[in-house]
């Protein structure tokens, strides 16, 4: 199925016609499903009825749409509709309730899934449709915003990356409009939250305060917290660099007030980021371990290169 769910997005990356990108999304959809459903459970089975309802209702809207703007070439209504029935694909503002309440019903497996890879098809297509400057920059303000604020007083792990995700989808969507790399974007994030989910799925952890009880060493420790300021964007981790050529673009394009406004909100993310930090600087690191990294586990060593390599990509002509 995971094959499947990768030639979906496949498809409709590379057609050239809406309803073989239509038909993409649907693959996509029926195959992610079963991965949704891989531990059976009542949890698993709510959240993969409600991504299916969720992505019916976004499709049906999109076939009707595509079929009007048959009807009537360049039409901007119709393509506004497309515009918003790709948004709740996607899970963006002000369609992103289904997200939070989605993840927390899901393994950490499919978690990365749905934040990383189940973005590439719907922001694709966007792309395509290139839709209005006010209705994107609307979308990508209330992104940044309930992204922010949706998860100060988040305690659940998989709810506070969800709300995480809509503020890094906003960051994908404002490139469209000045750089047009939103994929560079999308690969350094997806690489940053595949790693801190990973390390949460490694200890089995659902909640903030079971980072509290983990007993990890001081290497894991600073691994776990510079993925996360990485995550936040701060300097000199790598996650600093697409938020400075974004913030360089909209700098060049006059877009300042935005742009300062969708730093202001980062800064709101990387407070809830501080916060599961806390209670990992809470419990006692055992001082005979400090050194000890565990062979079968390369995730840690990936990490420390990944996130100190900024310095190095400061050399990249970014102008």
């Amino acid at each position: 199925f995971f094959v499947i769910t990768i030639l979906g997005s496949l498809i409709t990356m590379f057609s050239n016609s809406w309803i073989s990108m239509w038909m993409g999304l649907e693959i996509n959809m029926m195959a992610f499903i079963p991965l949704i459903k891989k531990k059976a459970n009542s949890a698993t089975a709510e959240a993969a009825m409600m991504y299916f309802l969720v992505q019916s209702v976004s499709s049906s809207i999109l076939m009707f749409s595509i079929i009007m703007s048959f009807l009537w070439e360049n039409n901007e209504m119709m393509m506004t509709i497309t515009f918003m029935s790709l948004l709740v694909k996607l899970g963006a503002a002000p369609f992103h309730m289904w997200v939070p309440e989605i993840m927390s019903k899901m393994d950490w497996n499919s978690c990365i899934l749905l934040m990383t890879w189940q973005k590439i098809a719907p922001l694709s297509m966007i792309m395509n449709i290139k839709p209005q400057e006010n209705v994107l920059m609307m979308t990508v303000m209330m992104s940044t915003a309930i992204g922010a604020i949706g998860g100060i007083n988040q305690t659940s792990l998989r709810k506070i990356m969800a709300y995480s995700s809509i503020n890094h989808l906003a960051w994908m969507m404002i490139t469209m409009k000045t750089l047009n790399n939103w994929i560079m974007y999308l690969v350094m994030y997806s690489i940053m939250t595949a790693t801190i989910c990973m390390t949460f799925k490694k200890y089995n952890m659902m909640f903030i305060n079971q980072i509290n009880s983990m007993n990890l060493s001081l290497v894991e420790k600073i691994t776990y917290m510079t993925s996360m300021m990485s995550l936040g964007g701060l300097p000199p981790f790598i996650g600093f660099l697409p938020k400075w050529m974004i913030i360089q673009a909209m700098m060049k394009t006059e877009m300042v007030v935005i742009m300062m406004i969708m730093v202001m909100f980062s800064l709101i993310t990387l407070f809830y980021y501080m916060r599961t930090m806390s209670f990992m600087s809470m419990s006692q690191a055992s001082l005979n371990k400090w050194l000890v990294v565990k062979s079968k586990s390369p995730l840690i060593l990936w990490n420390i290169l990944l996130n100190l390599s900024l310095p190095m990509s400061m050399m990249i002509n970014f102008t």
